[in-house]
Formats: structure tokens, C-alpha cells, sequence
């Protein structure tokens, strides 16, 4: 692509930032270089000149770079002096608008995602759009909002917004802005940006232009993402902007949107109209050496001191507590509780999608049922041992009125793709689970069924009269300890293989897990909140125990011996 670098040098950095990042002289996660892959092979099939759908404009592209570049810092030693844009700013902006449909002009791009680690400048990808978009763009009765799960933090933006334009004196008068104390307006235009949150008194009715959503990981549900990505569909180049760090809910709407953003950069899935890049590190990177750190944060070295990051990595290599808030603030990692037993980057290592339950047909095999709650989740799982390797198969039934009650919006898209069993009423239903431990008997070996007779006697004495082998697995510490420790051995392994994807429900519930130690070093496994569910992996644990006590654990030293590993947190 020629690039005319004096009219357009935000162009020009963007695309060389694309060009490095591709070529390895910029170190970058896969995540990032499949981004600018993606954007070098739009250039490539899309000319300005061609008959495709859309087209990369120059003009467009350095227009909301020169736009942000007039509003001021507002923080720090550099408070009052104009932003500038590091390369790869310069290219998530000018990728995000510079691409126009050629049927009417208007952006490419409705929908971005950016996921970025703490102090590598969001106030500039966040700020600088919204008001750009708000006043800068010519469009009639823009609406532009902040949106946030609550009001304190929808105005987090939106401030930061008001702080640059009362020091922008120069461009205030240029565009008519008048900075009020809620609301930014702009008269001639009839365009504002104002704070909006699940605390207002309607989502509904909103007529966006342009939304910028922070932090969408602490959204707890997906009222305000959807009732904006709705009004949004009003308008024919708006836009839903969503930037934030990693979390720890994987059910949640912005785990979602990670998940699409990924897919879509993979080539698993497509969407023309859909934005995004993630910045964090590898699945086999060291997150205590330094050039991991550099991989994860563009602005290191800018904003980013390295000094503060080693010191708060020495302070998470000692600490357990600090290397949950380290890795997720600081390299985007996503965890799912803030002291998670288990290391979710070995556990998704184990997955194999090709793996599947009727490839063992004929084949010895351990189930255990944990029926914690008849109310809500129950859980089954089978174990299969092969060439030394083991094989988990979870089930999970759910009454219906749970599924309609619950706030995990998981619930439904799980039951749609058959990983939840609904069924009918308000209870579990005992009789489902007995006739799939019959049916699956009836296909596999079934050595031995277990569960805790305390929840489930009833239908351990259905199992029995149908000639089942049952024992009982009471879950105390004893019962506990060793098969808890285990999984992480097989974990860490390689030596367990399962086909449970990261936002499947036994990968949730694995990485829900937390661990409580007495003292005698022995740990129980429990949940941090309520509706953390791990029945998922109660089961596979006892499953696991019943193995042991069969065949004993796997044959090498755990990581559980080192107590630098005795909680993990990824």
C-alpha cells in the first residue's frame, strides 16, 4: 500500500506497526498478530479502487487520529501538552475507521473490541473516538455515551472527557463545545456525550451514534451492552466501543465478546463489520521474564515503567493473593476467581475438541454424580483410563425453573447446544440421571458408580437394584486431598485429555475452584460465591479419587510439593 507519509503519517505508523508485528520485529501475542494479518490481507483483497464491498480511505483513517492528537493529557508530567499516538494506537484507530462501505461511504467497522492491560493509555482509545465521533465527525444529533455497569464508573470516561476539553480551549471554540457539568453539547450539530448506566432510569429509547463501553469484564450481566448495541442499530456508521483489561468471569458478556473477537481472528468465524485486537501474552510464555511483560503491554517502556512491572512481579512470585490481580491487570490473563486452585492455561492445554465419548465404546470406564443441589446444577462425569492417559465426559442436568431464574446468561446458551440436560419442573430429575448411567452401562464398562449417599441414596439404591457396582464417596477432607491435588498433576502433565472448551461448563467450573488448606496441608475444594459453581469438577474429583484407589495417582513428582505452586491463579 502506498502511503503519502507527510498527509498521512498515522496511517503510515499503523501500517508499518502492522508490518512489524507480522514480520516478528515487534513482539506481540498470536491475538495481536493475527489482527494485523487480518488488516495486511484486507488491504490485499480490497483495493480503493475494485469492485469489493468496502475500501480502506486514507482520509478517514488519519482524520480520528489528527482529532485526538489536539486534545491534552490530563495526568501526569505530560498534563497539558497534546496526546500523541504510538504506533500501534495509530493502527487499532485508523484500522477501526478508516475502512468505508463503497455502496454509501459509511464505516465498515459497527462493532470493536480492544482488551489492553492497565497503563497502556485507554484514555486515548477511549476518549478520543467518542468525542471525535461526538463533534468532530458532522453528524447531526449524534448521541454518544459512556456506558458502564454503573454510574461512578460510566463517569470514569466521560470525566476524563470533560477534564481534556476544558484544557482544549483552541478546539472548543473551533467545534462550539460547551463542556457542562453532565453532559457535552454541541449546538449547532444538536449532538451530546453524556454518562449512561444500568442506573439510569431507561436504556431503552437511545438513539447511539457512538458508545464507548469501559471495562466491559465488570459488567455483571448484559443489560447495558445489548439495550446500547440495539439503539445502535438506528443509525447507519454508528458504533459500540468496548475496551477494557482481562477479568474473571468467563460467563459474563465481555468473555463473550473475547471469544468472538478470537474466533473471528483465527478465521473460525466471520464478520466484516466486527472489530477487534487483545493484547496479553501466550499460552507457554513465563509470565516472570521480562520480555513477556514487553509482549503484553505496547506501551512498555512508555507508559508502562518497567521498574513498576518487576517490582509487581516479584511482589505476585511471593505472594499467591498478588498474582491473580498481577496477571490480569498487568498481562491480561483472564482467571476466574482471585485465588483459583487450578492453572486454567494447563487445563486448556489438555483440550482436544476431536475427542469424543463414543470413540470408547466397549471401553472400562468410573462415573461419579455430585447432587450437591437438587435446584440447580447436577453434575455426572465418566472417566476413562487409555495408554496411561485419562479421559473425563461430564453431564450436567438443570431443572428448567433454574435455567429461567439464573442470572448466568450461560445457562441458555448451554442448554441450546445440549451442554446442560434441562429438565421438566423445579427439581432434578433423579430418573433422568439413573437412565443414562443405565444407558451408558449398557455402551461402556462401567466399573464402579459413586456418589455422596448423604445427597443421593436414593438413587444409589435405584443403581443397585438395577444391578449397578455403587460405592459410596463421602466428600470429606480424607476422601478429598489427594485425588484435588492429582488433577493438577495431570493437569500440568499433559496426562489428562478432555474436550471441554474455555467457556463450556466444566472448564468454568474447574476454574471456579478455590482451595481450603487445615493444617495439616491437606485442601478441600470450595467455591468463592454462590453462583461459582464447581459440581463439575466435585465430580471429576471423585471420579479421580476412585481411580487412585484403583490404580494410585500419576507416577512423577507433583508441583504440589513446591509450595511456590500450592495456588495457582491462571
Amino acid at each position: 500500500m502506498e502511503i503519502d507519509v507527510e498527509k498521512y503519517p498515522h496511517v503510515a505508523a499503523g501500517y508499518g506497526y502492522a508490518i512489524d508485528v507480522t514480520a516478528g520485529r515487534i513482539s506481540a501475542c498470536e491475538y495481536v498478530k493475527q489482527a494485523c494479518q487480518r488488516q495486511l490481507d484486507d488491504l490485499d483483497r480490497w483495493p480503493s479502487t475494485g469492485d469489493g464491498p468496502y475500501y480502506f480511505d486514507h482520509d478517514a483513517a488519519q482524520k480520528v487520529c489528527t482529532f485526538t492528537c489536539f486534545l491534552p493529557h490530563i495526568k501526569g508530567p505530560l498534563a497539558g501538552e497534546s496526546l500523541t499516538l504510538e504506533p500501534w494506537q495509530s493502527f487499532i484507530l485508523t484500522t477501526a475507521f478508516g475502512w468505508l462501505r463503497r455502496d454509501n461511504g459509511k464505516r465498515r467497522f459497527r462493532r470493536a473490541y480492544t482488551e489492553v492491560p492497565r497503563g497502556n493509555g485507554k484514555t486515548t482509545l477511549s476518549d478520543g473516538p467518542a468525542l471525535y465521533c461526538g463533534f468532530g465527525e458532522r453528524e447531526g444529533g449524534a448521541e454518544v455515551y459512556s456506558a458502564a455497569r454503573t454510574r461512578d464508573q460510566a463517569k470514569v470516561a466521560f470525566a476524563a472527557a470533560q477534564a481534556m476539553l476544558r484544557r482544549a480551549k483552541g478546539l472548543r471554540v473551533a467545534l462550539g463545545i460547551d463542556v457542562e457539568a453532565h453532559r457535552i453539547i454541541q449546538m449547532r450539530s444538536n449532538s451530546y456525550f453524556e454518562a449512561l448506566s444500568a442506573d439510569a432510569d431507561s436504556l431503552d429509547g437511545k438513539n447511539v451514534h457512538f458508545a464507548l463501553i469501559d471495562e466491559l469484564h465488570a459488567h455483571r450481566d448484559r443489560s447495558v451492552y445489548d439495550a446500547i448495541e440495539t439503539g445502535a442499530g438506528k443509525r447507519n456508521q454508528s458504533m459500540v466501543w468496548a475496551i477494557t483489561t482481562a477479568g474473571a468471569d468467563k460467563t459474563g458478556i465481555c468473555y463473550e465478546h473475547r471469544a468472538y473477537t478470537i474466533n473471528l481472528l483465527k478465521r473460525t468465524a466471520e464478520d466484516e463489520t466486527y472489530f477487534g485486537i487483545i493484547y496479553t501474552i501466550d499460552k507457554d510464555d513465563d509470565w516472570t521474564e521480562e520480555a513477556t511483560w514487553r509482549k503484553a503491554n505496547p506501551n512498555y517502556g512508555i507508559s508502562v515503567e518497567p521498574e513498576h512491572v518487576a517490582a509487581l512481579c516479584r511482589k505476585a512470585m511471593s505472594s499467591p493473593a498478588s498474582q491473580a490481580n498481577f496477571l490480569t491487570k498487568h498481562l491480561n490473563v483472564w482467571i476466574q476467581t482471585n485465588e483459583a486452585l487450578y492453572d486454567m492455561r494447563a487445563w486448556d492445554r489438555c483440550y482436544d475438541e476431536a475427542l469424543d465419548i463414543e470413540d470408547f465404546i466397549g471401553q472400562p470406564c468410573r462415573i461419579a454424580v455430585d447432587l450437591a443441589s437438587k435446584v440447580d446444577v447436577a453434575a455426572m462425569v465418566v472417566l476413562f483410563e487409555l495408554d496411561g492417559k485419562l479421559y473425563p465426559f461430564p453431564r450436567f442436568y438443570v431443572p428448567e425453573q433454574a435455567i429461567i431464574e439464573s442470572r448466568n446468561d450461560s445457562y441458555k446458551g448451554w442448554e441450546f447446544e445440549e451442554k446442560l440436560i434441562s429438565t421438566p419442573g423445579d427439581v432434578i430429575d433423579i430418573g433422568r440421571i439413573e437412565a443414562d448411567i443405565l444407558d451408558l452401562s449398557s455402551r461402556f464398562q462401567v466399573v464402579e458408580v459413586c456418589a455422596d449417599p448423604w445427597q443421593a441414596q436414593y438413587l444409589l439404591n435405584r443403581l443397585t437394584e438395577q444391578g449397578a457396582n455403587v460405592v459410596e464417596y463421602r466428600q470429606t477432607v480424607q476422601n478429598f486431598s489427594e485425588p484435588t491435588k492429582e488433577l493438577d498433576a495431570l493437569m500440568r502433565s499433559g496426562k489428562i485429555g478432555h474436550n471441554s472448551g474455555p467457556r463450556d461448563p466444566l472448564s468454568w467450573m474447574i476454574g471456579n475452584v478455590v482451595g481450603h488448606y487445615d493444617a495439616k496441608e491437606n485442601v478441600y475444594p470450595r467455591k468463592e460465591r454462590p453462583e461459582n459453581k464447581i459440581d463439575g469438577a466435585i465430580a471429576l474429583i471423585m471420579v479421580l479419587g476412585l481411580h487412585i484407589r484403583a490404580f494410585g495417582g500419576v507416577q512423577q513428582p507433583s508441583p504440589w510439593e513446591d509450595p511456590e505452586f500450592k495456588i495457582a491463579v491462571v
